[in-house]
């Protein structure tokens, strides 16, 4: 069972995020931006559905789980089944609250590092990301890169074609390989999440579902 009371009573944003091999927890306190960013990640095993709800409970025991303001969750392409574990997780909790549940696929949210890393910071800058298959093909996705604020570099990517499945991949336009970073996704599910609460967007649990790319070739 989730903790319900304690002392902490700062409004918080809670990122759940699964890769391929990882999930883990993130969270960002509203109220005080003093307080650093928390996280916890743990190497995936097969009894995941029986250990999250008790490892989240661990991971929020210093917080008040009525002080969730909102929902950070990836959506995948990753590990399916952890994938969709933890989006059920969200949509309970989001249900629950009554709080907005954001979802993000899991290409978007390391396509800011992606960019960064490989020193394609143009404005409106498009790249695919891609994940070889062994026998189905390629996962890809499109993103375009905007720039809110050249000073500080404050990179905003738009989701142009979410990630699915291609029986072939040209690779006319520029290309990366998927790479995760589970660290570093959790904190762009973060502070995608803030932007959101900043300009009040409400997103509801009922519109998020995992990303399961690997069916009929289109």
């Amino acid at each position: 069972m989730l903790p319900t009371q304690n002392s902490d009573n700062n409004k918080f944003i809670l990122a759940i995020h699964s890769t391929n091999d990882f999930f883990g927890f993130g969270y960002k306190d509203l109220k005080n931006t003093t307080i650093k960013d928390n996280f916890f990640i743990k190497k995936l095993n097969k009894d995941l559905s029986q250990n999250l709800i008790s490892t989240l409970a661990e991971f929020l025991r210093n917080k008040q789980f009525a002080s969730i303001a909102r929902i950070s969750v990836s959506i995948g392409p990753a590990n399916f089944n952890a994938s969709r574990q933890i989006v059920v997780c969200a949509r309970a909790i989001s249900q629950q609250l009554n709080c907005p549940l954001d979802k993000y696929s899991s290409f978007k949210i390391m396509a800011k590092r992606i960019a960064i890393k490989n020193d394609i910071l143009e404005n409106n800058k498009n790249f695919w990301i891609i994940k070889r298959l062994k026998t189905r093909g390629y996962i890809a996705g499109k993103y375009r890169i905007n720039i809110l604020d050249k000073l500080n570099s404050n990179l905003y990517i738009e989701e142009v074609i979410s990630p699915k499945l291609y029986k072939d991949f040209t690779g006319a336009e520029l290309f990366f390989e998927a790479e995760y970073d589970i660290a570093d996704e959790l904190k762009q599910l973060l502070e995608s999440s803030a932007r959101n609460h900043k300009n009040l967007i409400q997103n509801h649990w009922k519109n998020v579902l995992p990303i399961y790319p690997i069916e009929p070739v289109n």
